[in-house]
């Protein structure tokens, strides 16, 4: 019997293109496989042990003939390639249809938020880094203006110096823009960046909150919650779903903050989920590479902490190609790898078309009602 789950959820790992790919201007896109190329090989012996290697070919990392786990591929059916959507479908919640996000800066968006806001605003430009925080920061500083800019996914960023706007009011502030503009515009999410410091040595801090539109409909965490089970959120889960049927939220953004919350939750919740997201990816090679082989080596802490009837899930939520000229979100499947005391070892799950087959599987497993979408692998999952 499965009493909890770990679900950790690596942000922008994707591990190969998506069949509609291309319609998006990923064709070809292998985060994962780029990644390893780039670095000349990536050490991730634990995540190896689980059956990475066995998805694709990654240069280090080795397809083990007898993984500790279950492993395989999920797709996306949910048009979109940003953490929102990802999310949401690995929650069990598919949209179908929809219009594409947002993806530029326009002068359209630029009134829209300078209406929301009462004030204009720096940067405006599109860009996954935090450049325009080094680049206005200055000058935000001397007019009070929020930085504000886009990134390839359809997000807005919105910046400013916590002495010159207090967390509490740019959190205002990014909740009207985002109330004001969904009505106008396919925007699904406004972030807030609050940072601290001086010119040339500016630092986003730990205040970060992203302010998104709610599922339109149930999702894995509300099944569960009806269910009373307990859902931790950990990272930016909470804010992904509005808070909508998670029980604690833990909002941290820092891969290793992240874990040490949730080797901290194992005395706290005896049952139900946690659930994690870890940013991973970023534009810094160096600094990514560093980053997952950091959460790599937790993985062992975590996995001796695992008592009969836990689940340890790892997967992605979309790609994020750092190869290219302009790195940025990028249309991919990603790895699930799933193991336990007791659980079978070395069953390949498949490419499943949908993550909200993942979602399928943790309701079943934990008791709750079935979800519209999705096809449980729960049986595969179970010891032979």
């Amino acid at each position: 019997m499965m009493t909890r789950i770990v679900l950790l959820v690596l942000d922008g790992c994707g591990i190969g293109s998506l069949p509609d790919a291309e319609s998006y201007g990923d064709a070809g896109c292998n985060t994962l496989q780029r990644l390893a190329a780039i670095s000349k090989g990536l050490s991730l012996p634990n995540l190896e042990q689980l059956g990475l290697g066995l998805l694709g070919q990654f240069q280090g990392i080795r397809p083990m003939t007898q993984p500790e786990g279950c492993y395989g591929m999920l797709g996306f059916t949910t048009k979109g390639k940003h953490s929102l959507a990802g999310h949401w479908e690995l929650a069990g919640y598919v949209i179908e249809d929809g219009p594409p996000p947002c993806e530029t800066f326009t002068g359209e968006l630029a009134s829209g938020l300078e209406a929301a806001l009462g004030q204009k605003t720096l940067g405006n430009c599109r860009t996954v880094h935090l450049e325009p925080i080094a680049e206005f920061g200055a000058q935000h500083q001397k007019t009070g203006m929020p930085i504000a800019w886009i990134d390839t996914a359809g997000t807005i960023m919105l910046a400013a110096h916590e002495q010159v706007v207090p967390p509490e009011e740019l959190y205002r502030l990014a909740r009207e823009a985002r109330r004001r503009l969904k009505a106008t515009m396919p925007i699904v999410r406004v972030v807030a960046y609050p940072f601290a410091g001086q010119p040339g040595r500016f630092a986003v801090t730990e205040r970060r909150r992203d302010f998104a539109v709610e599922p339109p409909g149930l999702t894995l965490l509300d099944h569960l919650s009806r269910a009373s089970q307990l859902v931790f959120g950990v990272g930016k889960v909470g804010d992904l779903f509005s808070g909508r049927g998670v029980t604690r939220s833990v909002p941290l953004f820092q891969a290793h903050a992240v874990m040490d919350e949730v080797l901290r939750m194992f005395s706290k919740a005896p049952r139900g989920l946690i659930y994690a997201n870890l940013p991973i990816m970023s534009p810094d090679l160096q600094d990514t590479v560093s980053t997952l082989q950091h959460v790599d080596r937790r993985l062992r802490d975590l996995q001796d902490c695992l008592k009969v009837g836990d689940v340890l899930i790892i997967t992605g939520d979309h790609g994020f190609d750092c190869a290219r000229p302009d790195p940025g979100h990028s249309r991919e499947y990603v790895p699930c790898l799933v193991s336990g005391p007791r659980l079978a070892r070395g069953v390949n799950l498949g490419t499943r078309t949908t993550a909200a087959d993942l979602a399928q599987t943790i309701g079943e497993a934990l008791g709750a009602t079935r979800l519209p979408w999705g096809d449980s692998f729960l049986d595969a999952l179970q010891s032979r």
